[in-house]
């Protein structure tokens, strides 16, 4: 997963019928987007160049090699700004990203800075297409986010019960394969997550790069967090996790946030899918139900290409021996390294798994999977407001 300001948010269910106004807004930013989307890298550069030019202290904010940021905040941005007309769904979700965002140490003038230097970016590149209609919508619509987070990140100062961001020493780190590192992490004030959330990193290693990790583990007496990582091409934060951590290092966390959880009062059966690391919050929302016996049907769908990278396997089976109400089903895409396993990709065994349409299905892993994955769930007649997932978003 990934964080920086403005995190990027997660696809929701369909919309109810928004009203005249607010639908004149929405058709306004998705048409004016559709043009403006082939010069997205035009419109990055500019945004940044505005953004330091308003607001120099914001560079504090983003790391000292502008390549590691990638336009992250451009396309986090410009994806919560079309999904204004949901606020029942949104405004929940910008609720927690205002919360988190306090570890950057956001002032009113920031806010203001970004919304400036968007629409700035954006008609730089858009040109007479950049009506005062188009502008007045691209306004109320960051308007609209901007105040959302505002107001959370407010209440959460003035209640005082939660600081802006946590430490936690690195207790435990050790290789679990040549890619992937265990990583246990102590507090001295525990971090109040729930089992299947996850919670935005900062390490030594990498200064200013915040990327978001899951738990895999439910919240512990001890308050202590385990997190499972995989370095992969090109992450930044990744590689430093798994090839550099040091035992003492301190890591800094904001607030937890994320969106899956399993309703075990309403007793129907779940599906469970998880790729790769993405098992980890599926570890944790299971040690957490494995302190009820009476749980609903679960069934996980555990996969990746080759056999081998199934670390959590056994672990797994295990717990299912013991807790009957849960089944583990191993899927790989290498017919060869497993025969007794399912074979395919998740979004193909997903597909024909059989009836789902009163299940509730969460997916869990990297974002092409879980893409691929809801996409197979839906054409298979599963109903949006089944499916629940968290935009896993590489390192």
């Amino acid at each position: 997963m990934t964080d920086t300001l403005f995190s990027p948010i997660p696809e929701l269910a369909p919309p109810r019928e928004a009203p005249p106004a607010v639908t004149d807004l929405v058709e306004n930013v998705e048409r004016s987007w559709q043009y403006a989307a082939r010069y997205r890298d035009q419109v990055e550069q500019e945004f940044y160049r505005l953004l330091f030019h308003l607001s120099p202290s914001a560079r504090d904010f983003f790391p000292v090699s502008m390549q590691a940021e990638n336009g992250r905040v451009v396309r986090a941005l410009l994806r919560v700004l079309r999904l204004v007309h949901r606020p029942d769904d949104l405004v929940p979700v910008l609720r927690q990203l205002g919360r988190d965002h306090r570890k950057f140490g956001l002032r009113p003038d920031h806010y203001e800075a970004v919304g400036t230097a968007l629409l700035g970016a954006l008609k730089h590149c858009l040109g007479p297409a950049w009506t005062p209609e188009v502008e007045r919508a691209w306004a109320e619509a960051y308007t609209l986010v901007a105040r959302a987070m505002q107001d959370a990140a407010e209440e959460a100062d003035a209640g005082g019960a939660e600081p802006p961001y946590w430490l936690g020493t690195v207790a435990e780190h050790h290789r679990l394969s040549w890619d992937l590192a265990l990583v246990r992490v102590e507090f001295e004030h525990p971090v109040p997550y729930r089992a299947g959330q996850y919670v935005s990193v900062e390490v030594p290693q990498r200064p200013r790069l915040w990327r978001c990790l899951s738990p895999a583990n439910a919240p512990a007496s001890d308050g202590a967090m385990e997190f499972h990582v995989r370095a992969i091409d090109g992450g930044w934060v990744s590689r430093a996790i798994v090839g550099h951590t040091q035992i003492g290092d301190v890591w800094k966390f904001g607030a937890p946030m994320g969106q899956l959880r399993i309703d075990r009062e309403s007793q129907r059966p779940v599906l469970l899918i998880a790729g790769g690391t993405g098992v980890a919050p599926i570890q944790a929302l299971l040690q957490d139900l494995g302190r009820w016996v009476d749980n609903p049907q679960v069934t996980l769908l555990y996969g990746a290409p080759h056999w081998d990278e199934l670390y959590a396997f056994d672990q797994l089976y295990s717990f299912s021996a013991t807790n009957p109400w849960l089944t583990v089903w191993p899927v790989v895409e290498d017919a060869a390294s497993a025969p007794e396993a399912e074979h395919g990709t998740l979004a193909e065994v997903a597909a024909r798994w059989g009836s789902l349409h009163d299940h509730d299905i969460l997916v869990s892993g990297p974002p092409g999977m879980i893409e691929s994955t809801v996409v197979a769930l839906r054409r298979s007649g599963v109903h949006p407001s089944r499916i629940a997932y968290d935009p896993m978003l590489t390192l």
